[in-house]
């Protein structure tokens, strides 16, 4: 991971003393900024408690969290470091929830205009939303790092098995998949028939687990991105 030693990082994340310092207003289910700590070492985060989860119709109960640390795993499986490290927490101030590193932004980017211009390191984000199926990748949902990283957050309703991809990224609609993004979803393919699959099998049901697969295989049989469905919203709402 870019900036900071992975292993350390999700350690803290997952052990360390957690202490919330203030809600995160703008966000539509219960989200806190925390502090975690151990020792001499620590770290802000966003702890998001699964009892501040408001009820979907189309995902079930309590498990947006686990859908949370989900995306990171397979971000981490692919070597993208889109989604930054995130831990599930079996206790915290409000309960067991997920626990994410706090990203600070780079605020001279202005990502409307990265979007706009189609830039070029948000092709692999595109991708990966495709992947994981994520109903909701809004302008704030991604954020410049200083130095020219480019992460991804809020994965909470990701995972469905049935198609919701709706995204602000179609820059790619319909292109063809470069050798090396084939060359990752393929990996990530292998993963799903061994150690990536016994990670996600307690945080999504097998039928989202299924359905994961399939995505997969149609990417890579088709070795391109996507289109649009018409029959459905392809953009979220609010996009930014």
């Amino acid at each position: 991971m870019t900036g900071f030693d992975r292993e350390a990082t999700l350690r803290l994340l997952e052990h360390g003393e957690l202490a919330v310092e203030g809600r995160i207003v703008a966000a539509s289910n219960a989200s806190f900024l925390g502090t975690v700590r151990d020792g001499d070492a620590v770290a802000a985060c966003v702890y998001k408690p699964v009892r501040g989860e408001r009820p979907l119709e189309d995902f079930p109960d309590g498990t947006l969290w686990k859908r949370e640390r989900a995306a990171f795993l397979v971000s981490e499986a692919s070597g993208w470091d889109i989604v930054p490290p995130t831990v599930i927490r079996t206790a915290g101030p409000f309960g067991e929830g997920m626990a994410q590193l706090w990203i600070e932004v780079d605020e001279s980017v202005d990502v409307w205009k990265i979007v706009q211009r189609g830039d070029e390191r948000l092709r692999r984000i595109a991708l990966f939303d495709a992947a994981v199926n994520n109903a909701d990748r809004k302008g704030g949902h991604l954020l410049p790092a200083p130095g020219g990283g480019l992460y991804g957050v809020d994965h909470g309703i990701c995972f469905a098995a049935e198609p919701k991809l709706r995204t602000i990224l179609w820059d790619w609609r319909g292109d063809p998949i470069a050798p090396e993004e084939l060359a990752v979803l393929r990996s990530l393919r292998v993963g799903l028939d061994g150690p990536l699959c016994e990670a996600l099998q307690p945080l999504i049901s097998p039928g989202e687990m299924r359905a994961l697969v399939a995505r997969l295989d149609r990417l890579i049989r088709t070795e391109r991105f996507p289109q649009p469905d018409p029959y459905r919203m392809a953009v979220p709402w609010p996009p930014f």
